[in-house]
């Protein structure tokens, strides 16, 4: 068996398994000859042989470790009666040692009642410290009983300060947590905004456009066509869309899939070269668009790619919607290390039936662009058009 999976083991077994171990370090330890004695002293009590309350005393001190953290108050308090019976008879075993970090373990672990734990504690150790002062032989001063409970109040400390700082990091993974899902939905809100959007706008001014071919045949079959087509892309794209939410939901598995091979084959997410797909469709819609592509793209693009055709959809979008019949123009230069994007209406068009918007679409590119260090500008021209501009750095992640 690997260490690894061995540790994996182990970490599955019960908390209380895992603390034994310690314990029974402790208590054979406790009873080795030569380290009889030679444990934790306080009040200068001479030391006595090992009698049947010494199994006692050991068994108090040792064998509660295996639930400090399961049950960390009644592992402390198990483990004071030991030690102060240690003390008392003059075992002075090195199970002593333990008190210490029991300590720890309970100031780390334990959730409840925790201040009266410590005044308790507080209580219980003056007359102990009396008890011993009579019973030694009075070689213990009171600075020394006083040392001793800074020490065991230090250890308490540390405790303390090891939950603090355990409670500190899950509030921290808690609050990235909160950020990542707040980041995730904004995402799957923009992708969903521009996928909806630049289909539903598509299909929106194909059939008002068919409203007024019923004289012409031919072409009222042509729009219909164009409209469908549209409403499988779309279709298309939110499948994507939800394969990407649900990651073993792959393409062709879900229902509906599989009635078509081309379908199947699609990337998940759209790349630069699907741009003259959009290009067809909005030139279907009635918009005529001049398309240009420059460069290689590189090797390693990153998410420029997918943010390129977004600022590509978006633009034609908003084309059809406020500049229907306008001429436009997709320049899409390819650089060693960026993409760059432009998209321009000549603003001689009409607002078509969807020219509904709030702005969303732009903002959301705006941010993605910004979030990879490129540079986004939309606009009017003085010419009454509208140009839409985006430098994306190629091989990072959005």
């Amino acid at each position: 068996m690997s260490i690894q999976r061995a540790g994996r083991v182990w970490r599955r077994l019960d908390i209380t398994v895992r603390d034994l171990p310690l314990g029974i370090l402790f208590l054979v330890v406790s009873v080795l000859p030569g380290l009889r004695g030679h444990g934790t002293e306080v009040g200068d009590l001479p030391t006595r042989p090992f009698d049947a309350l010494a199994v006692v005393t050991l068994a108090l001190e040792c064998l509660p470790l295996a639930v400090r953290r399961r049950w960390p108050a009644v592992c402390l308090a198990l483990v004071t009666c030991g030690f102060a019976l240690d003390q008392l008879r003059g075992y002075h075993s090195a199970a002593g040692t333990a008190l210490p970090i029991v300590l720890i373990s309970a100031g780390s672990h334990l959730e409840h009642r925790r201040r009266a734990t410590v005044v308790l504690l507080t209580v219980a150790y003056v007359p102990l410290a009396i008890a011993l002062s009579q019973l030694g032989s009075g070689g213990e001063t009171p600075a020394e009983f006083v040392t001793f409970y800074l020490v065991l109040a230090l250890a308490w400390g540390a405790g303390a300060w090891l939950r603090a700082t355990r409670l500190a990091e899950a509030e921290r993974r808690e609050r990235v947590a909160a950020e990542t899902r707040t980041a995730e939905r904004a995402q799957i809100a923009r992708e969903l905004h521009d996928v909806v959007t630049h289909h539903v706008t598509a299909m929106v001014v194909q059939a008002e456009a068919a409203r007024y071919l019923t004289a012409a045949p031919e072409r009222l079959e042509q729009s219909l066509t164009a409209v469908s087509d549209t409403g499988r892309r779309a279709i298309t794209d939110l499948r994507h869309l939800l394969d990407l939410l649900n990651p073993d939901h792959g393409p062709g598995t879900g229902p509906g899939h599989g009635t078509g091979a081309t379908e199947a084959k699609e990337p998940r997410t759209p790349a630069v070269g699907r741009v003259l797909t959009l290009v067809e469709q909005t030139r279907r819609a009635g918009q005529p668009v001049d398309f240009t592509e420059q460069g290689t793209p590189p090797a390693s693009t990153g998410s420029a790619d997918l943010v390129a055709y977004r600022v590509v959809q978006e633009a034609l979008t908003n084309a059809l919607k406020y500049a229907h019949g306008s001429r436009t123009s997709v320049q899409v230069r390819h650089g060693e290390r960026e993409i760059t994007v432009e998209v321009s209406t000549d603003g001689t068009g009409s607002p078509s039936a969807a020219a509904v918007g709030s702005g969303r679409g732009l903002a959301g590119l705006r941010e993605r662009i910004g979030v990879l260090g490129g540079d986004f500008h939309a606009g009017s021209g003085t010419d009454g058009g509208f140009t839409v501009r985006a430098r994306i750095p190629a091989g990072g992640t959005s």
